[in-house]
């Protein structure tokens, strides 16, 4: 297959972004750290993370092992199964997991210089926190992109020959995507539980119980909760949201295989579209990253005009790039697919916007949540939980109209629901995910920024730094509550829209492994064709995709209960860990005479134990339910039931994960409002209300909504990995 020249973009695109993220790591490395007291807790939290990550890695790996021998089997003994896929499977989760791993890497060593920074103004704390953010963003884009890369250059030079050969290149290449999400779930599941059960336990003993502030260091849970915030919120975010730019790249890949099969140039240049918009959002990126800075006493509105002008400038240059990207490349209908990447562009900002307002205590919905503090912390849940629901309403309708206007643009305005015009369509609904996560290396630098803020506010109360830093850290800390739920929104918003085109990708991986067990099946006139000749509505109808089939409608059940078990599971699972570091911080409080009075020292490691041991424990079986729901739906009730599972864990989990990310961001920014004075401010009545609210929110926005968006997409590509396995029964 003849590769063109433009696709030497994506690699190199890939290895700027791995330099640039080199060169702001080495920026950071050189900021002083501060004060040896500064160091020594900066240092505890790195040993911390690290600790649990390799605990973490070490059952991640042997579940990978487990599920590649799986996959090897059905490749080389059954026959069902692509014999790459194991190995792209392998790849996905090992630069997932990378992606994470040098992420958190970075905001371990940039939460102390961060504190510092915020010594000598709020700018350079903000310059510091933000570009060392910036390296996740691009660490995530840099991998993915060269994953990417390299997988299409070795099937490429397998498969040369015919329409089919790419069909079969950019479905097998979605296996790595698999891996990837696999990976993203065990890492957002596991470093939630970590997170929450330290924090819970910190805020409940702490704040509440003893009337001692946040971060204090007499909390023997302060370092387990500052540990925390980077397995949680930086290696299991970067994680999340590499699947998440994968996974549109490549569905988008698949579906312009299909989608212009029947014209081989063209079907090139529609696989390689999405890669070279993505290579480009790069760059564009990088020019926002420049241009965040922020004045010394800025506003909450201040610093986040700060981020938006980044991002946004980012979005409106690669909204105008992409006309002249698709123009260049030829690609029939370019105008109007072009549009749909602006649609999916305008989706992101107006979720992002929808979210800011209902999480951020500029505005009317959290600053009633803090109002609600007065009457006690019931009334602060109930309002809460009140504001989370109504929240759903704006991310809904924005992701069902950017859905119609990107089918819409891509096929011309054909409502034929032709086989051409439904391939073209869902090639746009594809794109329109990859114009939303275009520019993800700045959209997630204003994401990792936020745990490194939160961090550097702890280090900032443990090293007991002038009143001024804690505030700066503090205003930093409350922008990152509002800018890492805005990312959290953008990631689910990105999942919808990939999660659909994934279900278009799991059509087309039935149709291969019917060709690839020698079934046929019959068209919409009867005639018996070939697996791959088969059209999307000759799929729908040989297998009985409706909704007047049972198996459809059971499948659909299923799904919807799938995201509210999970969520049941992982929010248990944070309670019960939680329940384990309340006892034990009661426990030092009790028996470790002087704490209280700092005479003594915390066990801290204790805490940080308990953490590790009870994520490790409780991450496993909400984990594997996603992989396993998937096939045994598929062995039961078939491609009929597995179409209805994916659609019902679509709808239920996006808003249930909208609903839950919002409601979480709410709670903690109405405790932060409390905290800056209002309501009676720290240590008052309102304060313990919102604390409790908030921990309530804890598991929400940090553990059960954010892996919904894992879970969705995970669910897709499991059911596409098994398709030969499906097929069998």
């Amino acid at each position: 297959m003849n590769i063109p020249t433009v696709f030497w973009l994506v690699p190199v695109a890939s290895i700027v972004a791995l330099s640039m993220a080199w060169f702001f790591f080495r920026q950071m490395m050189k900021e002083d750290e501060g004060t040896p007291r500064m160091c020594e807790i900066a240092s505890h939290v790195r040993w911390g993370a690290m600790a649990y990550l390799k605990q973490q890695y070490k059952v991640v790996t042997f579940v990978f092992v487990v599920l590649a021998i799986v996959f090897a089997f059905m490749a080389y003994v059954l026959h069902v199964q692509n014999p790459w896929v194991p190995f792209a499977f392998l790849t996905g989760g090992l630069f997932s997991g990378l992606a994470g791993f040098f992420g958190m890497k970075t905001a371990t060593y940039a939460s102390g210089r961060t504190a510092n920074g915020a010594r000598q103004g709020l700018n350079q704390g903000l310059r510091i926190a933000f570009r060392s953010g910036a390296v996740m963003g691009l660490v995530v884009v840099g991998l993915g992109l060269l994953d990417i890369a390299i997988w299409f250059l070795i099937l490429s030079s397998v498969y040369t020959e015919g329409s089919i050969a790419l069909i079969t290149i950019t479905t097998t290449m979605l296996t790595f995507g698999m891996g990837a999400s696999t990976q993203a779930l065990f890492a957002r599941v596991g470093g939630g539980i970590y997170t929450k059960a330290a924090d819970v336990g910190a805020d409940l003993v702490g704040k509440v119980e003893q009337d001692i502030p946040e971060d204090d260091p007499r909390n023997p849970a302060t370092i387990a909760d500052n540990v925390g915030d980077n397995v949680g919120d930086v290696a299991g975010m970067g994680a999340d949201l590499y699947e998440s730019y994968c996974g549109s790249i490549l569905s988008t890949a698949a579906l312009g295989a299909t989608a212009f099969a029947l014209n081989g140039d063209m079907q090139l240049k529609a696989v390689i579209a999405p890669m070279i918009i993505a290579s480009v959002g790069i760059f564009l990126s990088l020019i926002g990253i420049f241009l965040v800075r922020t004045k010394e006493g800025a506003t909450m509105r201040d610093l986040l005009k700060s981020l938006s002008l980044g991002t946004n400038v980012s979005a409106i240059l690669i909204a105008v790039a992409t006309f002249f990207i698709l123009y260049a490349l030829g690609l029939d209908n370019w105008v109007g697919t072009s549009f749909s990447v602006i649609t999916g562009l305008c989706a992101g900002v107006i979720i992002g916007q929808g979210t800011e307002y209902y999480t951020s205590h500029s505005y009317k919905p959290t600053q009633d949540i803090a109002a609600a503090s007065q009457t006690g912390a019931a009334t602060v849940i109930i309002k809460g939980i009140g504001t989370g629901m109504i929240s759903t309403m704006i991310p809904v309708v924005t992701i069902s109209v950017a859905i119609m206007l990107s089918y819409l643009c891509a096929n011309g305005f054909d409502l034929s629901m032709s086989a051409q015009s439904l391939s073209r369509g869902l090639y746009g609904i594809g794109i329109a995910a990859v114009g939303m996560l275009s520019t993800l290396g700045i959209t997630l630098a204003t994401d990792a920024y936020g745990p490194i803020a939160d961090n550097a506010g702890g280090n900032a109360e443990m090293s007991e730094l002038e009143p001024q830093v804690r505030q700066r850290t503090d205003a930093l800390d409350a922008l990152g509550n509002t800018t890492a739920a805005t990312g959290k929104g953008f990631a689910i918003g990105s999942a919808a829209l990939t999660a659909l085109a994934l279900l278009a990708s799991y059509i087309e991986e039935v149709k291969i492994a019917m060709e690839r067990a020698g079934a046929t099946l019959y068209n919409l006139k009867g005639e018996i064709i070939s697996a791959t000749d088969a059209t999307i509505p000759d799929f729908m109808n040989y297998f009985q995709v409706n909704l007047m089939n049972p198996k459809v409608l059971v499948g659909a059940f299923i799904g919807g209960m799938a995201a509210f078990l999970f969520c049941g599971l992982t929010m248990g699972a944070v309670g019960r860990a939680a329940q384990s570091m309340v006892e034990e911080v009661r426990r030092q409080f009790r028996e470790i005479k002087g704490i209280l009075e700092g005479k003594a020292t915390p066990d801290y490691s204790r805490c940080v134990e308990i953490s590790t041991r009870s994520a490790q424990k409780e991450m496993i079986f909400p984990s594997l339910l996603a992989i396993i729901i998937p096939i045994v739906v598929g062995c039961l009730l078939g491609v009929a039931g597995v179409m209805g599972l994916l659609v019902g864990g679509l709808t239920a989990g996006f808003t249930l994960a909208v609903f839950m990310a919002n409601a979480g961001g709410a709670w903690d920014n109405a405790k932060k409002m409390v905290e800056e004075g209002n309501f009676g401010g720290k240590g008052s009545a309102s304060h313990k209300a919102t604390v409790v609210g908030d921990t309530v929110g804890d598991p929400f926005k940090d553990t059960s909504g954010p892996s919904l968006n894992i879970l969705i997409k995970l669910m897709s590509m499991v059911s596409i990995v098994m398709a030969g396995l499906t097929i069998l029964f």
